[in-house]
């Protein structure tokens, strides 16, 4: 298949070099040129323009906010030179708005919008093992099922409209963020009580709490290790603040949503904003006067 892909974080890379790996023909343009080279060196092509990656059969992008995707003319002028029929994979995490917004300025073209965001770090996209959930048209979801194969374990089918997968995506990270404060405040309240971090945790994610997101962001929280980051903090604070949106715009309360932005804003503010997003813990840890040690 003959596929576009605009953005290569971490992320991205690692999807983009799957769909190579499968066979796919891929033209890639990234903001900083550097990953595009590297990929053009598998056999990608590099392109000079994101209207140049709008072409062929698919355009996948995997951008890193709302911003992004306004910045280089996703919302509109990029599309006026896409080929009709083709299918727009939005594989990132944009706000519901941007979404309903994409999915309208893709019709009036006779383009075909597909959000399918994802779960899982670079590591995961690297094996190929992310979790998709996609929604759009289901001719379109048919179309694009062997790219989502190779970059996914397994594709989740949420409806025929964008906007589903995107709040799935966006309820998802927020509970992926609510479980990273509990771990936080949980391993401080235990620290100052003589309990070590990775005892208490080692004890909770072999029984009570033996899920991958207790088990994995516990033992970065336990050690410390926010670096290099898997999903940098800031952008953690953007998803909080896009849970908080979506919830506003449906008349949803999430109270929780709002201690969580200001644990993450507080981060941010005393410079960890490009750490992991589990480094969030440090704001327990300073709230309790503790740097997190047994006793």
């Amino acid at each position: 298949m003959e596929i576009g892909f605009i953005g290569l974080g971490a992320m991205g890379r690692a999807m983009a070099s799957r769909l190579l790996s499968a066979g796919h023909r891929l033209r890639v343009w990234n903001r900083s040129p550097g990953p595009a080279r590297d990929l053009a060196a598998e056999g990608a092509q590099a392109v000079g323009t994101p209207a140049e990656a709008f072409r062929g059969d698919v355009a996948i992008t995997m951008l890193a906010d709302d911003g992004a995707y306004r910045s280089i003319g996703l919302a509109g002028p990029v599309l006026d030179q896409a080929p009709r029929g083709m299918i727009h994979l939005n594989m990132a995490t944009v706000s519901v708005e941007l979404t309903r917004e994409l999915a309208a300025a893709h019709a009036e073209r006779g383009l075909i919008y597909v959000a399918a965001p994802v779960f899982g770090r670079a590591e995961v996209a690297a094996a190929g093992k992310l979790t998709i959930v996609a929604a759009g048209p289901e001719e379109a979801l048919d179309r694009a099922a062997p790219l989502l194969d190779a970059m996914g374990q397994r594709t989740w089918r949420l409806g025929p409209e964008p906007t589903q997968a995107a709040a799935t995506k966006i309820a998802g990270n927020f509970m992926i963020a609510a479980a990273i404060e509990t771990i936080s405040e949980a391993t401080t309240l235990a620290a100052r009580h003589g309990v070590a971090p990775e005892t208490l945790l080692d004890l909770l994610t072999s029984s009570l709490f033996a899920a991958p997101v207790y088990k994995n962001y516990g033992a970065i929280i336990a050690g410390r290790k926010y670096q290099p980051p898997g999903f940098r903090l800031a952008l953690g604070l953007k998803d909080v603040r896009l849970a908080l949106a979506a919830g506003e715009a449906a008349r949803v309360p999430l109270p929780f949503a709002s201690v969580l932005r200001d644990a993450f804003l507080e981060a941010v503010a005393h410079g960890d904003g490009d750490l992991d997003w589990a480094a969030v813990a440090e704001v327990a840890r300073r709230r309790a006067g503790s740097d997190g040690a047994a006793g």
